[in-house]
């Protein structure tokens, strides 16, 4: 493993420690790289660069900007094909704990890298998601207006999943940098300076048949064209899962991705 570097040392970057607990990246654990940053390239508009977690890795940008990463990971890793979320923590081996000590799973890591460490855990229910200390993308976070993802957590009780984040996370601690928590319409929200950043919602089946039904964070990636994108997506072998009207008035539509990896599109 590369030694780590100290993100105060980076021009432009910030650290975890002056997010913590907020959602800070995506990134999708694809079997073949080429094939997902073609049909993501397609269906977003996403270019991409390599990676700096290694070979095999790539960061997508949207004019320029980086948005989310892909890793041809899941092999090698024997896990799902997913997109997920990581959140921003001070300390890796901490947070990893924490996780374990209340019922969760750490699935592999923490591991350390160029930028920092991160591992890829579960929440009590199976949700799959990372935590990351260390350096982070500027400008990158779930909510802002112009951001390029936002999340839902899909589980079966959102205030214990709250509890359950909130004591592995610190949201609502009142530690510098930490995030709040608030409810509305059933539903536990986080907050940070204003900017939702992502929902926890109830009702969510560990069992179920349908995998659009179980535990999981989904990650809602917000387009100008909602139905171009949905089109250009099922042209290039994508499945149209669902639609629906948010609350709000925007369209959104669950859309699988050829290797299986669940998303949801969104009117911007």
């Amino acid at each position: 493993m590369n030694e780590q570097t100290d993100p105060a040392a980076l021009p432009g970057m910030t650290s975890s420690t002056e997010m913590a607990g907020a959602p800070c990246w995506v990134s999708l654990m694809a079997r073949d790289l080429g094939a997902s940053q073609d049909f993501y390239g397609a269906v977003l508009g996403w270019d991409f660069r390599p990676g700096d977690l290694g070979e095999g890795f790539s960061v997508a940008l949207l004019d320029g900007s980086p948005v989310a990463g892909i890793g041809a990971l899941a092999r090698t890793l024997q896990v799902a094909v997913a997109w997920t979320p990581y959140f921003a923590i001070p300390d890796a081996d901490v947070a990893a704990a924490r996780i374990r000590e209340r019922s969760g799973t750490v699935a592999v890591g923490p591991l350390a890298f160029s930028l920092g460490r991160g591992a890829l855990a579960a929440d009590r229910d199976g949700a799959v998601f990372g935590i990351w200390e260390g350096a982070l993308i500027p400008d990158w976070q779930s909510g802002h207006r112009d951001a390029p993802a936002w999340l839902l957590l899909r589980t079966r009780n959102a205030f214990d999943a709250a509890i359950f984040y909130g004591e592995v996370l610190d949201w609502a601690s009142g530690r510098l940098g930490s995030c709040d928590v608030e409810y509305e319409n059933d539903e536990v929200v986080l907050v940070s300076h204003g900017h939702v950043l992502a929902r926890l919602s109830s009702g969510a089946r560990g069992a179920a048949p349908d995998p659009m039904e179980r535990p999981r964070w989904d990650v809602h990636f917000p387009v100008d064209d909602l139905h171009t994108t949905v089109r250009t997506a099922e042209d290039r072998g994508g499945t149209v899962l669902g639609r629906r009207t948010t609350a709000d008035g925007r369209d959104e539509a669950a859309v699988s991705d050829p290797d299986g990896a669940l998303f949801t599109l969104i009117s911007r």
